[in-house]
């Protein structure tokens, strides 16, 4: 009986052993793909987004980073032949075209190596610019109010610039940029109103705090017709979708005020004919109010995904917080001062708009790089570092480097890229954990072949991550 029991207990414990390991297994077999990113397509449908993926160790940084990369104070300097040797087979890639720029400095600032004169089309690297301009000139934690407000016989939307203003309240999960919407404006407003007495107003909208052309002169026609870029202003809702699902709509201000005009009457306020452009009275008493994410937020989302609109927004802000116009004008002045004042090279620099979509815009590789490194060292900005997205994770570059295994998760950039034009800003830890910023900048690509042009880059950004490029070696 004893030997009996004894087979029981064995085989009593293999049965709880045997699921337990391979339970173990899989655990293990998941974390690792996690860590890989292979799962992101699976769980998230691409990018799971900064509230949802962690990233990579070697590129973990603070919400708010005290420096650009982890320390690795026992790694040594970048020897800058090292460096060179390292890229300058990816950056004579002829997929590149006969035109690219290459910077690189220390996170100390430190110039390792260059090559390519002059400057470039950068595409969407602008937004480096312009994300580094706002949080150096705006508080980060600075929202933007959209507001109504009484008028003589009734009410005015005001738009206070939020780029992310949604209709409808998003889902807890949803990136937490999306604060502010207009169902929940128009909840507070009919109470308001109801309270006071006040079931039937006319309604106005006041869209005056963004002023000059709502579309760069210097884009491409096909961007505002084709609905590739909405029309920019101070008051959207789900930045300018059209409220009939038409498309992008012709008036983004006008259309926000139909669908609050429409929000209010599932209130109970009867709103009295159409509504019409107007400018709120100075001082005029505040009816109810929602209020943005952060700007730091808002600069966080739009490095990420690279947010054309949101990134006009912003432009148009920090030309204002400067003292100037919020345009296309006031803001690109206001954003080659932050950077003059941050001590950066702007030598060539030629800007048009905030996002990139100017075929116009110049910007030289070491101009990207300083921006990067510049901010690394100023608290305000620092988050910049932070935003820019993981090498295979995260944002722009989630579907990228797949075939550079050594590299996923070791860069972080804002990528750019329009026909023929193509160009990466960001940092990589090399084979050893030093950190390298950099900037690699094509313009004359074959159009007929982004893709190959796009895996140029990252292999020149995968070249730093796997360089062993220490200068005492």
């Amino acid at each position: 009986m004893g030997e009996q029991r004894g087979r029981r207990v064995v085989g009593g414990t293999l049965a709880l052993l045997v699921p337990a390991v391979v339970l173990a297994l899989v655990i293990a077999l998941g974390v690792t793909l996690w860590g890989r990113g292979d799962l992101n397509a699976l769980i998230c449908d691409g990018d799971c987004g900064p509230a949802n993926v962690v990233p990579p160790a070697a590129l973990a940084l603070d919400e708010v980073p005290r420096s650009a990369a982890p320390d690795a104070p026992d790694a040594g300097t970048v020897d800058p032949g090292k460096l060179q040797a390292a890229v300058a087979p990816g950056l004579a890639d002829a997929a590149l075209g006969p035109h690219v720029g290459f910077a690189a400095v220390g996170a100390d600032g430190t110039a390792l190596y260059g090559s390519g004169a002059g400057t470039f089309a950068p595409a969407s690297t602008t937004k480096v610019l312009t994300g580094y301009a706002a949080l150096a000139t705006i508080d980060p934690a600075t929202r933007f109010s959209t507001t109504v407000v009484r008028s003589a016989d009734g009410i005015v939307l005001v738009g206070g610039g939020d780029p992310y203003l949604a209709t409808k309240p998003r889902a807890r999960g949803d990136d937490r940029v999306f604060q502010a919407d207009l169902t929940t404006l128009a909840r507070r407003t009919a109470k308001a109103l109801t309270a006071s007495g006040t079931t039937a107003v006319t309604l106005g909208y006041d869209a005056s705090l963004f002023t000059g052309p709502d579309a760069s002169p210097t884009w491409e026609d096909s961007y505002v017709s084709a609905d590739i870029v909405t029309r920019i202003s101070a008051l959207w809702t789900d930045q300018g979708v059209s409220d009939s699902g038409a498309g992008l709509a012709d008036d983004p201000a006008d259309d926000a005020a139909r669908t609050f005009a429409r929000l209010l009457a599932d209130e109970g306020i009867d709103v009295k004919g159409d509504p019409s452009a107007v400018t709120a009275g100075a001082g005029a008493a505040a009816v109810a109010e929602v209020r943005s994410a952060t700007l730091a937020q808002i600069v966080e989302t739009l490095v990420r995904v690279s947010d054309n609109e949101a990134a006009e927004v912003v432009l148009r802000h920090v030309g204002l917080a400067a003292g100037g116009p919020g345009s296309f004008d006031g803001g690109t002045a206001a954003v080659k001062a932050a950077l003059t004042a941050g001590g950066i090279a702007t030598d060539g620099l030629v800007l048009n708009d905030g996002s990139g979509l100017s075929r116009d815009n110049r910007i030289a590789p070491s101009t990207l790089a300083q921006t990067l490194q510049v901010a690394r060292g100023t608290p305000r900005a620092s988050g910049l570092l932070a935003d820019l997205p993981v090498s295979g994770f995260t944002g722009t570059l989630v579907g990228r480097f797949a075939d550079l295994k050594a590299a996923r998760g070791t860069v972080r950039a804002k990528t750019g890229t329009l026909s023929g034009i193509h160009s990466l800003a960001g940092y990589a830890l090399d084979a050893d954990s030093r950190p390298v910023i950099f900037a690699v900048m094509s313009d004359r690509a074959d159009r007929d072949l982004p893709l190959q042009a796009q895996a140029a880059l990252d292999r020149v950004a995968a070249a730093i991550a796997t360089c062993s490029c220490g200068a005492r070696e």
